[in-house]
């Protein structure tokens, strides 16, 4: 199933999402280096890429949204997309909770911010490895038209497209 809104021809959810996963799953590993170095400029690093993070990833999930509401009902794909799309809302919660409680001193933030970090982490791990099950085992957004000598995706294929670049030979 193709999605229905691209970016230079790629799914836009595709696109964005490597966006907020980064930014959260590394301001953990800055939360941790902080905690265990006692350098409270990585924690409050870690504050502000939750923040930046939690921002990109309320960015990409409208986009998201619209596959989903796009696949056909009593699939595996629609059950798989619901579950993947509560844990990513559940996921940026936790983080959102932890840059919350982190605010007022994120150079020192306390216990129940930084153990909502880690189970931000847990439930972005799950996310993603359904992201992954609906694209490269369910096929959602993948090209209808995709094959091993298919064309570049900066054409016009008839889907929403955030831009309309000129078709380029690759």
């Amino acid at each position: 199933m193709e999605s229905r809104v691209k970016v230079l021809g790629h799914p836009a959810h595709q696109v964005f999402v490597p966006i907020p996963i980064g930014l959260l799953v590394g301001s953990v590993g800055m939360d941790v280096w902080g905690w265990t170095s006692d350098d409270p400029s990585w924690t409050v690093a870690a504050h502000r890429m939750m923040g930046i993070g939690v921002l990109a990833g309320l960015t990409a999930a409208p986009f998201g949204s619209i596959d989903w509401l796009s696949l056909p009902a009593n699939t595996r794909a629609k059950r798989v997309g619901a579950v993947h799309g509560t844990s990513a809302l559940t996921a940026l919660a936790l983080f959102a909770g932890s840059w919350w409680l982190r605010r007022n001193e994120p150079e020192d933030p306390p216990l129940a911010a930084r153990l909502l970090s880690l189970a931000g982490l847990a439930v972005l791990s799950l996310t993603t490895w359904f992201g992954g099950e609906l694209v490269a085992r369910l096929g959602v957004g993948v090209s209808d038209r995709a094959h091993l000598n298919a064309p570049n995706s900066l054409r016009d294929d008839g889907v929403v497209s955030l831009t309309k670049p000129e078709a380029v030979s690759v």
